[in-house]
């Protein structure tokens, strides 16, 4: 019988503000590394101790607005060479992650690369072989595998609250302006929802549900021959189904469903970054969890804090294993949406 049990949500995840220190290298000036480094400062132990840009001025802008103590860089290969550094964030776009996470290996640092990991599986297997060659920590940034409602999520499941998980159903749209020289649409840099956010309805089904065994997409392209718009089948025998959709089209919900047998589970918005969610029991009852935590990246900067201090080269939350199936599955859907990069 199903105890309808109560789990404190934002103690599922150890605190990120008690994770050892560490001092972080940015490589990229984006918008992404500008609120990674500001979560950093806010809310844990670490500390920006440099930033690198191919344009130095641009290095210095965002230092000046998210790391006023961190030292400038007007090369990637300085950034990765600075003993100042502990680690190496890279919020490059996706085209360039192979080029920089084996820069940022071969000179010996630790990697927390940004989703996603690489443009292909092919690219993943080359930087995870350098790193196992180096004996290097490195970690895919797939935000949702270190917070604390989806710790809790996993936990209920665990319990059984609500019986087998037969669906996974979880969208992620964005209304994004046309511009085709942009990440998001140029092929030469990668672009395309699937490998921006549709990564985050990915990640959390195969988190759940591991390796499918067939994987069917269908889509829409922009006129760049990115994929603007589609839908990801997951099958997992006669087990489940995980139904996972994005878009740089139109402004969904970004929502999740866990369904099982004897139940679901329900996040209305914003499952990507910690929120709250609720239990929706086969009984009629419902209980909501309050998972709402200001910021969200400072937990998977926590994760790389705390597995560098235990020596370790890989996360047990976001093992090496989990971005190549990761990258794996989205190889086959980019076949299906016959979307291909340049020189792939």
């Amino acid at each position: 019988m199903v105890s309808h049990a109560v789990v404190n949500v934002l103690d599922a995840v150890p605190d990120p503000g008690d994770a050892p220190p560490v001092r972080w290298g940015i490589l990229g000036a984006g918008r992404i590394a500008g609120s990674f480094a500001d979560e950093v400062r806010a809310f844990t132990q670490g500390h920006v101790a440099a930033v690198g840009s191919r344009d130095e001025h641009r290095a210095r802008d965002f230092a000046q607005r998210h790391a006023p103590s961190a030292t400038v860089h007007g090369s990637y290969e300085a950034l990765v060479a600075d003993p100042d550094v502990d680690v190496v964030y890279v919020a490059t776009p996706h085209s360039h992650h192979r080029e920089h996470g084996l820069l940022a290996v071969a000179a010996g640092k630790p990697v927390l690369m940004e989703k996603a990991f690489t443009r292909n599986e092919a690219e993943a297997r080359e930087v995870l072989d350098a790193a196992r060659a180096a004996g290097a920590f490195v970690m895919e940034a797939v935000l949702t595998r270190h917070l604390p409602h989806v710790a809790a999520i996993r936990a209920l499941i665990a319990q059984g609250e609500i019986g087998e998980v037969r669906s996974v159903t979880a969208s992620y749209g964005s209304n994004a302006a046309y511009d085709p020289a942009s990440r998001l649409f140029a092929p030469e840099l990668a672009g395309g929802a699937l490998l921006d956010i549709g990564i985050y309805p990915l990640a959390f089904a195969t988190d759940l549900l591991g390796m499918p065994d067939d994987v069917t997409a269908v889509g829409l392209q922009a006129p760049t021959g990115v994929d603007a718009q589609s839908t990801v089948v997951l099958r997992y025998g006669d087990r489940a189904t995980a139904t996972l959709s994005s878009s740089v089209l139109a402004q969904s919900a970004t929502s999740l469903v866990v369904a099982g047998t004897g139940g679901r589970i329900e996040v209305v918005d914003r499952f990507m970054v910690p929120t709250t969610f609720s239990v929706v029991w086969a009984d009629g009852a419902r209980r909501e969890y309050d998972g709402y935590a200001t910021g969200a990246k400072q937990y998977e900067a926590a994760e790389v804090a705390r597995c560098l201090a235990a020596g370790l080269t890989e996360s047990p939350r976001m093992t090496w294993q989990d971005t190549l199936d990761l990258m794996r599955v989205m190889d086959l859907a980019r076949a299906q949406l016959g979307v291909v990069y340049p020189g792939e």
